[in-house]
């Protein structure tokens, strides 16, 4: 069975975004870049792969989930399959024009259940918030890229969603001198 991995960068205060849904306050650059375009690599977009000349890796996701806000930056730019190295899935509530190699779901949840039967590397959870919030008891593993900034309003890191705790255990800290500071959760059986 795959996991439905949560790999977000977050601000210190637990926001995903700033109000308007932007993440350029973010860390690029830096000694933790190393993770991101390395160990992570399979969660760079096709853009970024051809800017760098490089591959996906195919070591970690095979799979990509996002809410339709978090695939809105991409359409403005006018790429409409950002992801073309994996299985990309959208959350939506309503009938949107799309890419072919975009598939749309509403019922998200469902979804997850159904991609983690099947066989392949782990799904990664790209956001947003709201639809982090919905499969919040779907997520298997947190990797959180704690930036260190604080917004003080945004897109909180799980939306939303109503208390219904979730627990995880801690799996590993790394932290780097730019400041950002890698988390890893698994939850706690």
């Amino acid at each position: 069975m795959r996991d439905l991995v949560y790999y977000v960068a977050v601000s210190i205060d637990g926001f995903i975004a700033d109000p308007d849904g932007g993440f350029d306050a973010f860390l690029v650059e830096g000694d933790h870049a190393t993770v991101v375009f390395g160990e992570y690599a399979d969660a760079l977009p096709g853009h970024a792969h051809a800017a760098l000349g490089t591959t996906p890796p195919g070591t970690h996701f095979d799979t990509v989930i996002m809410g339709w806000n978090a695939l809105t930056p991409a359409l403005d730019m006018g790429i409409t399959s950002p992801y073309p190295h994996l299985r990309q899935v959208v959350a939506t509530r309503r009938p949107r024009d799309h890419d072919p190699a975009v598939t749309l779901t509403r019922d998200p949840v469902g979804t997850v259940r159904e991609l983690k039967d099947m066989e392949g590397l782990d799904i990664w959870l790209c956001g947003g918030g709201e639809l982090a919030g919905s499969l919040l008891p779907e997520i298997d593993r947190l990797v959180l890229k704690r930036n260190p900034i604080a917004l003080g309003a945004g897109i909180p890191l799980f939306g939303h969603v109503p208390p219904a705790p979730v627990s995880f255990t801690s799996t590993g800290t790394r932290s780097f001198e730019s400041g950002v500071v890698i988390e890893e959760y698994a939850v706690r059986p």
